[in-house]
């Protein structure tokens, strides 16, 4: 008889039980698609827990404890933080799951000034506890991310003036794998950075993270049809679509900036 899956529900209820009784944990949310209402059969679990600055380690071991009373661990995965060294971040697979049930845990030192908190961005926390309400929503500042935009077109155009040329090269050269990379992770990678920025630019470093929700549905056809690429003859006719396409959105986003 097979075992009944966990849910994300018995999850997070479990962890809300262990983890808030403990003086050192201050707070405990799920952002992802549950912040944005967005929840679906295939949606994974973002959890957020803020600590005192010297307890990240107990934190994580009172949260993997706790995922074990419920499954065991099947594989966990650390990513190298560079960004950010006040924040740890792991990625869990339970045996007791569906296979697309990935819990993402990021842990917080409390004195980090980093929260991923701003509902404009990160949309609106479902908080499971926040004691004595010290953690904040903050509030968007609309000059230093209107500063951020400008100075991230400037890098995009220049990057794209620079580096856009590579893809041509290669398909002069006859090489289909190099010239599909560099289409990939520079055209098509900076064209879509431009349209979020045009269309919804707090996401603008989201790559095609929630794109279908939030750029229209002509922009997304477009895309589409650049991005299914058939040989080396139909990536020449699709570089050269896009190369168009970026110039022109890069012209339209240089007169908002006048």
């Amino acid at each position: 008889m097979n075992e009944k899956k966990l849910t994300r529900q018995i999850i997070t209820k479990t962890l809300v039980k262990s983890l808030e009784p403990i003086d050192y944990i201050h707070a405990f949310w799920e952002g992802g698609a549950a912040a944005f209402n967005r929840v679906d059969q295939w949606s994974d679990i973002d959890l957020y827990l803020v600590v005192d600055d010297e307890r990240i380690s107990d934190a994580i071991f009172e949260v993997e404890q706790t995922l074990k009373s419920l499954s065991p661990i099947k594989q966990k995965y650390e990513p190298h933080q560079t960004i950010w060294p006040e924040i740890f971040q792991a990625f869990y697979k339970l045996e007791n799951t569906n296979k697309y049930l990935l819990i993402d845990l990021v842990v917080i030192k409390m004195s980090s000034p980093e929260k991923f908190l701003e509902p404009e961005i990160h949309g609106n926390t479902v908080f499971f506890f926040n004691k004595f309400n010290k953690i904040k929503i903050p509030l968007l500042d609309d000059n230093a991310t209107t500063k951020k935009l400008r100075q991230r077109i400037s890098l995009l155009k220049t990057r794209f003036e620079i580096f856009n040329i590579f893809v041509q090269k290669e398909i002069y050269r006859g090489n289909a794998l190099e010239s599909m990379d560099l289409y990939y992770n520079f055209t098509l990678a900076i064209l879509v950075e431009i349209l979020r920025i045009k269309y919804f630019p707090l996401h603008h470093d989201f790559k095609t993270r929630y794109i279908h929700a939030e750029l229209p549905a002509s922009v997304i056809n477009k895309l589409e049809h650049l991005c299914f690429v058939k040989g080396i003859l139909d990536l020449q006719k699709k570089y050269r679509e896009a190369t168009e396409w970026v110039n022109e959105e890069i012209r339209f986003l240089n007169k908002l900036r006048k």
